[in-house]
């Protein structure tokens, strides 16, 4: 189906988390990516066992690397953050590594947020500490999870925007995290990969920075903003700015074939998800 690659999209759990696993296999996912609980609130009922356990048995049934899942973090936490939002984002963190630890998914992703104008420096230090704490607070559920940081498009404030803070927050929590790389964010955040030129320089500026071994998850998505534009505007594959040449030389790249990916593509009138896995296959040749 996906040329052996482990490729999908952010699947809906409505109705019960289980139903991800299900929502996955009907438009031929072999990853996937979901939200634990409802995205845009601040309460979050604990997983109901029996679900969490239906979830794993339909997850080992269908054929899906686990290793092939993650969690996104919800909305409103600002892990750069001050103050009582910082606190409600810190236990919102803890929260989901404990929901993925009791869901056997190994992945977290994490938006790093805005220092709201309190400097980059303090807004690392910021995302670190709430990782280490919420760590602390998850105790064994949530040991296993690793914490992903995800790149961001470098609008004004945020943490995030470039390979080396990443490096730095890395270097700040230690093992059992890594980074998860959205083509559409380090676009718009100035790196270039139009071509397959491009996207050689984009992924050696990441080794020198990082290290592609720290590199366990994508997300692909192409760009409606321009090259540096800040804009975090997601397109269908190959309608964007980065465009068929320069995603397909980044899926072929050795570095990233081997990963597993997620699409967060748009669903509309031009194109839906099967429409973006077939743009995907064709990528792939």
């Amino acid at each position: 189906m996906n040329a052996g690659y482990r490729v999908g999209f952010h699947v809906s759990i409505a109705g019960g988390i289980n139903n991800a696993v299900d929502n996955a296999k009907a438009i031929g996912c072999s990853a996937f990516q979901i939200f634990s609980r409802n995205p845009r609130g601040w309460q979050a009922k604990p997983l109901a066992a029996d679900d969490a356990s239906l979830f794993k048995e339909k997850l080992a049934a269908s054929g899906i690397d686990r290793a092939a899942t993650l969690v996104h973090m919800p909305y409103l936490p600002n892990l750069s953050g001050q103050g009582e939002l910082y606190k409600k984002s810190v236990e919102t963190l803890a929260g989901e590594l404990v929901r993925a630890g009791e869901l056997g998914i190994p992945y977290l992703v994490i938006h790093l947020g805005s220092h709201l104008g309190k400097g980059i420096d303090g807004g690392m230090r910021q995302v670190a500490g709430a990782i280490l704490t919420a760590r602390d607070k998850a105790k064994k559920k949530g040991e296993h999870v690793a914490v992903l940081l995800e790149n961001n498009a470098g609008q004004k404030n945020s943490v995030g925007g470039n390979f080396e803070e990443l490096r730095k927050i890395l270097d700040m929590v230690g093992a059992n995290s890594g980074v998860c790389l959205d083509t559409c964010h380090a676009f718009a955040s100035g790196y270039d990969m139009r071509t397959a030129k491009d996207v050689d320089g984009m992924l050696d500026k990441f080794e020198s920075a990082i290290g592609l071994k720290e590199l366990k998850f994508v997300h692909l998505n192409d760009s409606k903003g321009e090259l540096g534009s800040n804009l975090d505007r997601h397109e269908h594959l190959g309608l964007g700015n980065i465009g068929k040449a320069g995603l397909s030389a980044f899926v072929r790249h050795k570095a990233i074939a081997k990963l597993p990916i997620v699409m967060e593509t748009p669903i509309d009138e031009r194109r839906d998800d099967r429409g973006n896995m077939k743009a995907f296959l064709g990528l792939v040749g």
